[in-house]
Order: C-alpha cells, then structure tokens, then sequence
C-alpha cells in the first residue's frame, strides 16, 4: 500500500447541537400532570409485546451501533496483542511499534506541538469570541463570517496557501523580502516547529470560537453588575466572574483542540518531513507502507488513545473542581463593554486572525490556481484557466474524486443524522434496556483520533473474510461513524425539546411510534436536523485520516488526489482542484443557511 498523508477533521463539532441544548429544557418544565414519564418507564412490557416489528426496529439500530463502533475498536485493541502470523497473544507488536528511539520521539513531538496548537487557538479563539459577544468593536459579521471560512477551508490546502507564502525559498512573503532587503536569510520560514505550529491552529480554532461564544452569550450582565456593586473592578470581575463561567467551553474546546492536532495529518504531512520534526501520524502511515505492519500501527495507536482518555478525566477533574453555574433559566439582559478607541485595537487583532487563517492562504491558493507557474509572479501574461480544464476533463482521477468526495459526504452525512435520529429517540424514550449505553457508543467516536478509528476500521473490515478495502461502503461506514457524535448530540437536544404527548396523541389516534417520528419528531426538527447534517458534509467532504487508509484506486476522494498532486510538485494543479471543492462545499453551505437563516452557527449582533 502506498504511503499517503491525511487531514484531521475540524473535527467537529457539536457547536450547534450545543448552542440550543442550553435552552432546550424551559419546554419540558411545563409539563401534564397526567403523565409520569418516568412511572411509565418502569411499566413492565411482556416480552412477546418486546419482539413487534417497531421494537425489532429499535433493537436492529442498536446492534448497527454496536458494529460501527464496538467492533473496530475491539478489533484494533486485538490486533495490538496479536502475532499477525499465528493468532497468539503477544507484546511484540509494541515492542516493534516502540522500540526504536525514533518512534518515541515522534509520540513526545507530537504531545509537545498538540500543546502549543492548543494555547495558540486559544489565544486566536477567545479573544475573538468575546469580542464578538461582549463588546461594541465593529464588523463583527465579517469577523464571524472569516471565522466560518476556517471551518470551510480545509487544513491540507490552507497548509499549502502557507507553503506558497512563507517557503524559504519561493514563497512569496520571502521572495518579496529578498527584493526589498537584499538579504539572504528567509523573514519567514513555515518549515519549522512554530511553521507546523501555527499552519494547525489557524485552521482549528473555529470550535474555540463557537464553544466560547455560546458560553459567553449565556452569561447575564447582572452577575457582573452585582460584582462591580460590591467593589470588584473589570478585571477581578473577569477573572472571578465571566472567565468562570465560561471555563467549561474553554476546557471543552482545548481538549478537543488537543485531538484535532494530534490526529491531523495533512499538515505534518507537507510541514514536519521538510521540518525534520516526526511526529505520531507520519509514523503510522510508515507502518502502513510496505510490508504492512498493521500490528505494530495498532500497538502504536494505544497510547495515543489512552492519553486521550486520560484527558477526558482530566477534564472532568478540573470541571468538578470548578463548579460554576448560572442560577436562572433565561440569558438576562447582556449589556455589551464599550471599548472606546480600543475597540479598532480589538478588530485589528481579530482581522489579523482572519487575515492569518482564511484570507492570505485563499488568496495565494486563487492566484496559483489561475496562474501557469505560481512562481512567475502576477500579471496577464501567466493568467490561465487551463488547470481548470485539466482536472476537470483531462485527469480522470480529479473528476472521479469530485464526485466521489462529494457522494460520500452526501451519504455519510444523511446516514449519520438518521441513525443519530434513531437512536436519540430510543434513548431519550428508553425504549430499550440500557439505552444510556446507547447513548455513551454514540458519542465515543469524539474521544477517538480519525486516524485510529481508521486503522480500526481497516483491522476489523478491510481484510478477508469481510474485504471491504477499496470500496465506497466502508468508507461510508467510516465517515458515519466519525462524525456520529456531531449528528447525536444535535438530535439528541432535539428530541428532548419535543414534549412525547405529542407522540402519545399520535398513538392514541392509532399511528404506531414510527408513524410519530414519520409526522411529529421528524417535521418538527427539520431545521435541527438540516443543521447537524451541514456540520456532517463540510468536514465529510474534506475528510484525510480517515480515509487515508481505507481508499483504493477506484475510490479515491479528492483529499487523496490533492496529496498525489503536492507529492508530483503540481501546485498549480492542487490548486484548482482545492478551489473547485471550496466552491462545491460553499455552495452547498450556501443552501442551507439560506433555508436556515444566516444565525446558521454564526450569531448576529
């Protein structure tokens, strides 16, 4: 199998189902007084009524969750301890996997630059958060609309916008620097640690945004006033209210800022080779090049996994500590800060991000694109839509990767908002036993790198006797189970908002519980529903690490098409293919916010 590189997800994800979980609860306080849900829970059912086919139904998705995630998993914990030859229990696969200095070094390098990729979206994230929530700077819509362009803007091709800016040699930050200076040192140098660094924080701060934004929109100006009443002044009322109560989105949003560093593997891919910095994902695609090692690439992934569970109780610990809560059912009045003539101060900044994560790679990716050789510099001479025509009519791979990339996405996307329907529903009415176990396999894939649910998927799936490698099922199956969560969590706050007499009327009127999601749940959360699916699609149609593994040569995704061009040198070419997919995801991005208004996960104020 070839050796090739992937992008981690913006992973991903569960900002909107957050943003209206908060108020989803003010419904249900008002409930009939004839009806005990939870009396009605603890009704035993005879198991003969158990088994009609709506509860076989249930039970059917149940078992689907199972095989989505609890297969792939065991099966990557199995191969990790077995000898790939004999089927015995051994150590050697971790021995092999960590016996080297090198591979130890790439688990610390990676750990240290999942660090620093933190604090960095935190210092782009929250500031912007709170400018735009909080304060009166001005142009906070196009603030806001920069920050989406983040999450729209695959990692890969910003990393290669940052390429052409900031190379040592041609990019075009340098070459303009070299001319103007005549020095012979480059200004800027991506190929660094601080290049890999800062190339993975541009393009994953946008759940710190969200996470921190829904946080501090919740917050009521009166906690504050309360505390300037007593004395405190705006800085100890920031740190000893407003901070707190967002502290939870902050936790939230680093670790999953933690996960998306780790896992994204497109921009070491292009920055930590030349960098000479290894790090955790370039090493297991080794293990995947010839002879596959797919043992060793198990081993390896455990401790990543388990340092990722150690942070989750880390989290919580810190949580528990911190137990900061807003007494009131409804936001307040919030008064925003008046900055006065620091308010430009603050858009400057916030325009600096933008600038850094979305406008300047955008822009050098667009002149690329048009241009015959991007190192040729600017004018109508070198202007050409002939890389257009290329990877559109001439270069089968690229037309085939549109199409598949875009399908997949599509599939994934309605597939995953369905079943997250399903099961939302089963848990929330405990149709089943245990159905809170449901609910944890749900949302398990948001704790699992997309690279190690991907070799997973291809220990329990890609290999004889089930030989799923190469085809577009498993990678449907994989992408669904990726971005379960972002589709769970949305329904989920969904389906408690709905009242469930809404379904007993349905019922009492002779419909069946199917005929109630048919014509109660499912149209009254068409627009939650149509959201979940476009956080689903965008990082769909982008997806690298999980796909890395699993795709053959008849169902390459466009992401794979992209790393064949950068490893070939043809930029140019890159760069129109990325372009054509920006455009199919914005247009798409497009439709839905203009069904579901333009507050689409970007709050107007």
């Amino acid at each position: 199998m070839s050796n090739r590189h992937a992008d981690g997800p913006q992973q991903a994800d569960f900002a909107h189902s957050n943003g209206s979980a908060a108020s989803d609860m003010t419904s249900l306080q008002q409930t009939s007084t004839d009806w005990n849900p939870a009396a009605d829970a603890r009704t035993r059912v005879p198991w003969l009524q158990r088994l009609q086919p709506a509860n076989l139904l249930w039970l059917f998705l149940a078992l689907i969750l199972i095989v989505l995630i609890v297969a792939p998993m065991s099966t990557l914990f199995i191969s990790a301890f077995t000898d790939g030859k004999t089927g015995e229990w051994t150590l050697k696969n971790f021995a092999e996997a960590y016996g080297r200095e090198r591979h130890v070094t790439a688990l610390t390098n990676t750990l240290k630059m999942g660090a620093a990729v933190v604090v960095l979206k935190l210092l782009f994230g929250v500031p912007l958060a709170w400018a735009c929530t909080r304060t009166d700077m001005p142009g906070k819509n196009f603030v806001r609309y920069g920050v989406f362009g983040a999450f729209i803007m695959p990692p890969y091709l910003g990393g290669v916008g940052w390429i052409l800016l900031a190379g040592p040699n041609t990019g075009w930050i340098n070459r303009i620097w070299y001319s103007l200076s005549g020095a012979t040192e480059p200004l800027v140098n991506v190929f660094t640690f601080w290049g890999l660094v800062l190339v993975t924080s541009i393009g994953g701060f946008f759940l710190v945004f969200v996470f921190v934004s829904t946080a501090f929109e919740m917050i009521n100006s009166e906690m504050e006033d309360a505390a300037n009443m007593l004395g405190a002044g705006p800085v100890k009322t920031a740190m000893k209210i407003t901070f707190p109560l967002v502290l939870p989105a902050i936790v939230g949003s680093a670790l999953l800022g933690f996960l998306g560093a780790i896992a994204l593997y497109g921009v070491p891919a292009l920055i930590s080779i030349p960098a000479r910095y290894p790090v955790v994902v370039i090493q297991l695609s080794e293990f995947f090049s010839f002879p596959l090692r797919l043992g060793a690439a198990a081993a390896y992934s455990i401790p990543l996994l388990l340092i990722t569970v150690a942070l989750l109780g880390m989290q919580r610990l810190v949580l528990r500590r911190k137990g900061y809560t807003a007494i009131t059912g409804k936001g307040g009045e919030r008064r925003l800060v008046k900055l006065g003539r620091w308010k430009w101060v603050m858009f400057g900044y916030c325009f600096f991000v933008v600038a850094l994560s979305v406008l300047l790679p955008l822009v050098v990716l667009l002149l690329a694109a048009f241009s015959r050789s991007w190192t040729a510099g600017f004018g109508l001479s070198n202007f050409t839509l002939g890389h257009f025509y290329y990877v559109l009519f001439e270069h089968s791979s690229s037309q085939k990767a549109l199409i598949t990339s875009v399908g997949v996405g599509i599939t994934a996307a309605t597939i995953a908002v369905l079943l997250a329907l399903c099961i939302a529903y089963i848990v929330q009415r405990r149709l089943l036993p245990f159905s809170q176990v449901l609910a944890f396999l749900a949302v398990s894939p948001y704790v699992i790198p997309g690279i190690i649910l991907a070799i997973g998927f291809y220990a329990a799936y890609a290999l004889p006797p089930v030989g799923l490698y190469g085809t577009y099922l498993i990678l449907v199956l994989a992408f669904v189970t990726r971005f379960l969560p972002i589709a769970f969590t949305t329904s989920a706050a969904g389906v408690r908002a709905i009242h469930p007499e809404m379904e007993e009327a349905v019922r009492v009127l002779g419909g069946g519980r199917l005929t109630a999601i048919r014509h109660v749940v499912g149209p009254l959360l068409k627009r939650t529903l149509a959201g979940g699916w476009l956080l689903i699609f965008v990082p769909a149609a982008q997806e690298l690490s999980t796909a890395i593994f699993l795709v053959g040569p008849t169902t390459r995704v466009v992401s794979v098409v992209l790393l064949d061009f950068s490893e070939e040198g043809e930029l140019e070419q890159l760069a129109a293919l990325g372009t054509l997919l920006l455009l199919i995801i914005v247009a798409v991005v497009a439709i839905g916010m203009r069904y579901l208004g333009r507050d689409f996960m970007l709050r107007r104020g």
